[in-house]
């Protein structure tokens, strides 16, 4: 993996300004689940906030061996735990199966403001788009709804640097066996667009990192169809975790030189 033996955290840049994360940063506390604390009290806390994409089943107790979950959260903190040994880094995967944005907004403060996190990566979006298409709500709300959860966190948390994610679909040519019509992809992949789009300009006004998802997927296909990679057109199988992981990793190391 590129760029991994770099010095970890370098002038971290928000809004223009220069911020150096320094090793004394306190670790964020958790005062109503009371797994994953740094013990150390010191280092750099980094929270994942999600869907099921992020949850991955991961354990809501004391059990380290499961308290990443599966998923591409885990595959990224796994990496800078081992390589950074002495960051006295810190993780925390928030993400909750069938989120919506409506879902993280309701518990942003206990799950995301209490922890405190120096570093914050957000990927969600999929769970919305039937509710769009039912026009229980629009891709307008939504976006609106979204900046309401980036306001909270700029005015609770200044100095944390955001990572946004590009929500993402996959549907493979024989989806039609699970549902996925052509009807249906066509709809999904609309809004999913649009989407991509706010969330893009989203990173840009409020000076976050961007993963780009969604064309690496697809780039991925010229090399194996794609239910190697997503196997029901919304979650990842074990390769595509890696790919999230890998661009994660790609993205985030410009900005914060590790």
């Amino acid at each position: 993996m590129p760029n991994l033996r770099r010095k970890f955290f370098l002038n971290l840049g928000v809004t223009g300004l220069s911020i150096i994360i320094s090793e004394s940063i306190l670790s964020a506390k958790n005062h109503s689940k009371n797994y994953g604390m740094n013990k150390s009290g010191k280092g750099v806390t980094i929270l994942f906030q999600g869907d099921s994409i992020t949850d991955g089943n991961h354990s809501r107790n004391q059990d380290w061996n499961h308290v990443m979950g599966h998923g591409y959260a885990y595959l990224i903190a796994s990496r800078l735990w081992f390589d950074y040994v002495d960051k006295g880094l810190m993780f925390y995967n928030r993400g909750i199966s069938g989120n919506t944005i409506q879902d993280l907004n309701a518990r942003w403060q206990e799950d995301t403001l209490d922890l405190a996190p120096d570093v914050l990566s957000i990927l969600i979006g999929v769970n919305d788009v039937s509710r769009i298409i039912e026009n229980e709500y629009s891709v307008k709300t939504w976006e609106q709804t979204y900046i309401e959860v980036l306001e909270k966190t700029k005015n609770a948390l200044p100095n944390t640097q955001l990572i946004l994610c590009e929500p993402f679909v996959l549907p493979a040519d024989d989806m039609i066996r699970i549902e996925w019509t052509q009807e249906k992809t066509e709809a999904y992949q609309g809004v999913i667009s649009e989407m991509q789009k706010t969330v893009k300009k989203l990173a840009e006004t409020y000076d976050a990192i961007f993963v780009e998802l969604q064309q690496p997927f697809l780039d991925a296909c010229e090399k194996a169809p794609a239910n190697y990679w997503i196997w029901d057109g919304i979650h990842p199988m074990p390769a595509g975790h890696e790919l999230i992981a890998r661009q994660w990793i790609k993205e985030v190391s410009e900005r914060l030189e590790f």
